[in-house]
C-alpha cells in the first residue's frame, strides 16, 4: 500500500492549504485532492447533509486507491469523522481549530476563534473548548461569507477586507492576542490579516499539524512511500478550475471532475 496516494477533500479550495503542508512534509507521496466547490460552503448546511458529502468525498477516494484520507475541512471533521472511522477500514485524519495552542500561550487571557456555523456549533468543538479554554475568554466569530468570497476569486477585494473589520472588531475589543483560524479556507487570508491584526495578536492555524500526524500515522503503519519515482499529484474541481489554479498560483495541474 506504501505507494498508494493520500486522499483529500474539503468542501472547494480551502483545503488546498492542508495539502500544501503535506506535499512540503511528505514530498515523496501521491496525493489526490477533491475540491467540492459545487457544494461549498460546507459550514451552513445541516449535520445530515455534511456527512452524505464526506460519504460521497470519501467512496471517491477509496475507489481511486486511497490509503489514507485526511479530511482538510474543520466542518466535515467535526459532523462525519467518527462516523466515516466506523465505516471504512482506513485512516482518517481530521482538522479542529487549534484552540489548544492559543489556549496555553495566551498572556491576555483572551482568544478569537474564527470559524463556520458548522464548526462553531458542533458537538467536538464545544468538548475541545471546554477541555482547554478554562478561565480564558473565547470570542466565537461565524465567518459568514468568507468561503464564498475566496470561491469566487475575490480573495483580496474590498468585500473581504469590509467583512474581515466587522468580524475582528469585537475581538479586538477584548483584547485577545491569538486569533485561531477554523476553517482551511482561511490561511489564505493570512497576508490580510497579518496587515490588519497588531503586531502582538498571534495567528494559528492546523495545517502543520495535520501534515505531522500524517506523517506519523503513515510511519506507523510502515505505509510511508519509499519509492524514488517522482511522485503523482491529481487535484480535482467540480466547480471552477481556474479559481484553483489562481489559489495554487499553477504550481500543479488540475482538472475538471463530475462528482
Amino acid at each position: 500500500m506504501s505507494n498508494q496516494s493520500i486522499g483529500i477533500f474539503d468542501s472547494g479550495v480551502g483545503g488546498t492549504s492542508i495539502f500544501k503542508e503535506i506535499h512540503t512534509l511528505l514530498p515523496n507521496e501521491n496525493c489526490i485532492y477533491l475540491a467540492d466547490s459545487k457544494n461549498a460552503p460546507y459550514g451552513n448546511k445541516s449535520e445530515q447533509d455534511i456527512l452524505q458529502l464526506s460519504i460521497k468525498n470519501t467512496k471517491l477516494l477509496i475507489s481511486k486507491g486511497c490509503k489514507l484520507i485526511v479530511i482538510a475541512c474543520n466542518t466535515a471533521t467535526t459532523n462525519a469523522i467518527s462516523h466515516l472511522r466506523s465505516q471504512y477500514n482506513i485512516p482518517f485524519i481530521g482538522i479542529e481549530p487549534a484552540i489548544k495552542p492559543a489556549a496555553l500561550n495566551t498572556q491576555t487571557k483572551a482568544i478569537g476563534i474564527l470559524a463556520t456555523k458548522g464548526t462553531l456549533s458542533s458537538q467536538l468543538f464545544h468538548k475541545t473548548t471546554d477541555l482547554y479554554t478554562s478561565g480564558i475568554k473565547v470570542i466565537e466569530q461565524v465567518g459568514e461569507g468568507i468561503v464564498p468570497l475566496i470561491e469566487s476569486g475575490k480573495l483580496d477585494s474590498k468585500d473581504m477586507r469590509a467583512l474581515l473589520e466587522i468580524y475582528l472588531q469585537p475581538m479586538l475589543e477584548q483584547n485577545i492576542d491569538f486569533l485561531v483560524l477554523g476553517c482551511s479556507h482561511y490561511p489564505y487570508l493570512i497576508p490580510i490579516l497579518t496587515k490588519m491584526l497588531p503586531e502582538h495578536v498571534k495567528i494559528i492555524d492546523s495545517g502543520l499539524a495535520v501534515a505531522k500526524q500524517t506523517q506519523a500515522i503513515l510511519s506507523a503503519q510502515n505505509m510511508l512511500n519509499t519509492s524514488t519515482d517522482k511522485p503523482t499529484i491529481n487535484l480535482f474541481s467540480n466547480g471552477d478550475i481556474n479559481i484553483l489554479n489562481s489559489i495554487l498560483n499553477l504550481q500543479f495541474d488540475v482538472s475538471y471532475l463530475d462528482f
